[in-house]
């Protein structure tokens, strides 16, 4: 069995994030899956790079390895990203998940579930009980039911731009 070792991420970190990124967008373009990511490199993106940035400036970077490979990454912080300004607020203290990704080479190894099981960890630690996520909520909905297989329940739906990209909040008690 595989030992997934799960550590802090900072700054140096920030290639192996966005090769993720990149990893994930090549994988969906081969399920035919566009419609979450597009079908160009996220690491080419300056908006993407800059949030990559962003959230690792406002939260905390945990960083999934197998056998010394960066398998995977997510960031925590206290809040939603601005585009979902719109919805409810929860109305309690909150961690929230941001750029969940997965080197698709490790796909089916449980780097994503690890760092997840992880986060709620962490949130619990910090003395909060809400956990939330959002994702894109489109094409066969299985990244929803993803999150659901990881002890996730939906809460808000919503969409974001002219393109109204469908995005599902979900949230989990920790």
């Amino acid at each position: 069995m595989e030992i997934i070792r799960i550590r802090a991420g900072g700054p140096g970190d920030i290639p192996a994030i966005l090769g993720m990124l990149d990893s994930s967008v090549e994988w969906l373009v081969s399920q035919g899956r566009t419609g979450q990511w597009g079908t160009k490199p996220l690491s080419e993106s300056p908006k993407t790079v800059e949030s990559v940035t962003r959230y690792m400036d406002e939260g905390d970077v945990f960083v999934a390895e197998v056998e010394g490979v960066p398998a995977a990454t997510l960031t925590l912080t206290d809040s939603a990203g601005a585009y979902l300004s719109h919805l409810t607020p929860p109305g309690e203290p909150e961690r929230y998940i941001h750029w969940l990704a997965s080197d698709r080479r490790f796909k089916g190894r449980g780097v994503g579930s690890a760092l997840l099981a992880h986060a709620a960890e962490e949130t619990r630690r910090a003395g909060v009980s809400l956990l939330r996520v959002d994702c894109y909520a489109g094409d066969d909905g299985k990244l929803v039911r993803y999150y659901e297989s990881n002890g996730f329940t939906r809460t808000e739906a919503f969409t974001v731009g002219e393109s109204e990209w469908p995005g599902q909040v979900l949230a989990r008690r920790v």
